[in-house]
């Protein structure tokens, strides 16, 4: 007597196995895929730029001039020998508004204005508060930066006792976005930024490095 066609069969199936590399590479993919693909480059290192090199920063153009040393000489017995290391800019606010010159970031914190995007200087002169900051025409100084008109900029850092000029300043330097309110629509220029990774606060954008030999001047 024959079995009827379709009967089950009392044969065990064979179990599918799957080589546990090919779990581990599947979820090595996705894994990957989660967090953005294959692509681990890092990011391009930014330019290089030195003495007479310009630089768009968004709301200014700031071409980097020179970095220069001088000495003062006491002007009376009751005053002291100064030494100065200078930064020279020519800046030319790109917007239809005034702005200040502002400053770098001190060890207190602060900083503001076109200064604020003097990221970080190398080497580092101490300092409470900072360099002196100005824009300087025809022997007089002020704190504005007017619409359109190049203005030369003056960061000056007076040296102490001991402390020897560099032979050359590098700095790291960043640029401005102009970042719309969500609460009203109106607009404001900010340093450019990169979100932190997880609970890392935001960190400055360096858009460029750069370089500048220190003139050394002549006492006055």
């Amino acid at each position: 007597m024959t079995e009827p066609s379709g009967g089950s069969s009392t044969k065990p199936r064979r179990p599918v196995v799957v080589p546990a590399v090919a779990l581990v590479a599947a979820t090595g993919l996705g894994i990957t895929a989660l967090l953005g693909g294959f692509d681990d480059r890092p990011d391009p290192a930014p330019p290089k730029l030195g003495a007479g090199q310009t630089l768009d920063q968004g709301q200014f153009e700031t071409q980097f001039v020179e970095s220069r040393y001088s000495e003062k000489k006491a002007e009376n017995e009751f005053t002291k020998d100064k030494r100065f290391l200078d930064l020279v800019f020519k800046v030319t606010n790109k917007t239809d508004d005034a702005a200040y010159v502002g400053s770098p970031r001190s060890s207190t914190g602060g900083g503001g204005g076109f200064g604020q995007s003097v990221l970080k200087m190398t080497p580092v002169i101490k300092s409470q508060f900072g360099p002196l900051t100005f824009v300087q025409s025809r022997g007089a100084t002020s704190s504005i930066l007017q619409p359109g008109v190049p203005s030369t900029v003056i960061f000056r850092y007076e040296l102490g006792p001991g402390v020897k000029p560099p032979t050359e300043v590098s700095l790291e330097v960043g640029t401005f976005e102009d970042n719309e309110s969500a609460v009203d629509g109106t607009t404001s220029w900010m340093l450019a930024s990169e979100a932190g990774f997880q609970d890392e606060k935001a960190s400055d954008t360096v858009a460029a490095t750069v370089t500048l030999p220190v003139k050394q001047g002549v006492a006055s």
